[in-house]
């Protein structure tokens, strides 16, 4: 049976995950994910591709979303943490994410200071304003908040597994799923060849298919295939790039029609829910592979 083998929630973009057992899929993906941004002083939005100690900032937000700490996990002893009681009330700036125009809402001097201290240049962190109305394009549109697209990113296991072996073969050690900094993992049993069926997930790349997918009581649409970038060659523990995988492998079998390296789907939400560790991923319609 196909199920859910992780969720991840990253509340500021760019930082560090958090994996949940259970989670609330509201129309803009899992609760509080990339509800905040690392922006320079000007407002354009930092990432790991320039910022790579972006991954070692590991934030924690409560249910409600109303505190958020942050703390690094470089030299803890050195930086400590920084906690804040969010707010939504302060005015708002103008912000830049890929050269789109957006709103924003600084969170305030001491968390900037902190962030900079941490990334050794001067940033600012602002979170989603309420009013947030960017629909993100793609086969299924939908809400999204300073995602890079569309609300939630999948993966399954056999897809990485798949990108292990083939870098094994030229030599290259493997890499863990946070390399590609998923919103839900999907597992499924080994050693079937399905079509459609309930082990489907068995299929390496098999989500690049899935057209409509319900997990616990949330449903999703696919929107586009995930376009992979340097940010995979940041080693999420160090905080530093290192080399030229997974890209360099991937560049040989993975390249969509349209261009572009792609590694994994993305999703948007079409009913909100909730969901679990262990519950089943049910693909409702299929497609073909872009």
């Amino acid at each position: 049976m196909a199920h859910v083998m992780d969720l991840i929630c990253y509340p500021v973009k760019g930082c560090a995950g958090t994996s949940m057992s259970e989670a609330l899929m509201t129309p803009a993906g899992l609760a509080h994910d990339r509800s905040f941004m690392v922006v320079s002083e000007d407002g354009v939005f930092r990432t790991q591709r320039r910022h790579p100690r972006l991954a070692l900032i590991r934030p924690d937000i409560s249910a409600d979303g109303a505190r958020l700490t942050l703390a690094s996990a470089d030299e803890p002893a050195r930086y400590g943490t920084v906690g804040l009681d969010v707010t939504t009330s302060a005015p708002r700036r103008d912000v830049d994410l890929f050269g789109s125009a957006f709103q924003g809402i600084d969170q305030g001097d001491d968390v900037a200071a902190w962030v900079s201290d941490v990334l050794g240049t001067p940033s600012r962190l602002v979170r989603v304003p309420p009013e947030h109305a960017r629909i993100a394009d793609g086969l299924t549109p939908g809400p999204s908040g300073y995602a890079d697209s569309s609300a939630v990113h999948l993966l399954t296991r056999a897809s990485l597994t798949l990108l292990n072996r083939r870098m094994a073969e030229r030599g290259a050690p493997p890499l863990s799923m946070d390399r590609f900094r998923p919103n839900i993992v999907v597992d499924g049993p080994d050693g079937h060849d399905a079509e459609g069926g309930g082990d489907w997930a068995a299929l390496p790349h098999a989500e690049d298919r899935a057209r409509r997918m319900i997990i616990g009581s949330a449903e999703l649409g696919y929107a586009k295939l995930a376009v992979r970038c340097a940010v995979t060659l940041v080693s999420q523990e160090a905080g530093a790039r290192q080399g030229p995988e997974p890209l360099r492998t991937l560049a040989g079998y993975r390249r969509a029609a349209s261009g572009g390296v792609v590694f994994g789907a993305k999703f948007s939400v079409t009913t909100p829910g909730g969901l679990s560790v262990g519950d089943e991923v049910t693909v409702k319609e299929w497609g073909d592979s872009e």
